[in-house]
């Protein structure tokens, strides 16, 4: 699913023009729909950090596009509208809207809004893609992992079985769960190989700390999971 800054969702033609003249002279990429029911379709077959919606719209209007989008998504939405009244705004940011800017607007303040949208669009991805287990943490996106905030440097199939292992966190998975999520669905090779590469990565991962993460379950596989710690007394 290819990535794009923001998707467009504007039936005045003119206006997507000046956008699409601005929004290319900053350098962020983009998709534009003229109606709801296509800005829909784009955004469910897509993946956008801020969406801009009309909030008259042919089709399906700019409130149930809104709210369709709110029903699977926190991606960042500025709603464009000509609409002035108080009702109309606060009626947006109910139905899940993060901004809102009447028509017509000054460019300085649509783009200042814009980029304040992108940076809090990409700081909740980068939230999204963060995946902790006590004091480890593995960033999805950038494959970055770290223990006590000390980076930890893997090889790729070492991070593989890891992320595997911790996007299940807690769920025990077989070995043959494993395998195929790791090597792949017709791997005919040695299973010992999945012991080897826990071996390495409890090398890297647990080795060096108290809390061993990386469990053994004899008989079935392995799970991440945290220890659990004593009350005391």
């Amino acid at each position: 699913m290819n990535h794009k800054d923001i998707l467009i969702i504007e039936d005045d033609k003119a206006i997507v023009r000046i956008l699409e003249l601005e929004l290319k002279y900053e350098g962020y990429s983009f998709d534009i729909a003229y109606d709801g029911k296509t800005g829909l379709q784009l955004f469910s077959g897509g993946n956008y950090t801020l969406v801009l919606l009309d909030l008259m719209l042919p089709e399906i209007s700019g409130m149930e596009v809104c709210k369709k989008i709110r029903e699977s998504s926190n991606t960042i939405i500025i709603m464009l509208t000509a609409r002035r009244n108080l009702t109309d705004k606060i009626r947006g940011l109910d139905q899940g809207a993060d901004d809102y800017i009447t028509k017509p607007f000054e460019r300085e303040e649509l783009f200042a809004r814009i980029r304040s949208g992108l940076r809090r669009g990409q700081f909740q991805a980068q939230i999204q893609d963060l995946h902790i287990c006590n004091n480890l943490k593995v960033n999805t996106l950038t494959r970055e992992v770290s223990r006590n905030d000390v980076f930890i440097e893997l090889t790729k199939t070492e991070y593989d079985l890891l992320e595997c292992l911790i996007l299940n966190k807690g769920i025990v998975l077989t070995r043959d769960q494993i395998l195929e999520q790791v090597w792949g669905y017709d791997f005919q090779g040695d299973t010992n190989i999945l012991d080897v590469y826990i071996r390495y990565l409890r090398n890297k991962i647990d080795s060096p700390f108290d809390e061993k993460l990386i469990k053994t379950v004899r008989g079935v596989g392995y799970t991440l999971k945290e220890q659990a710690h004593e009350a005391s007394n």
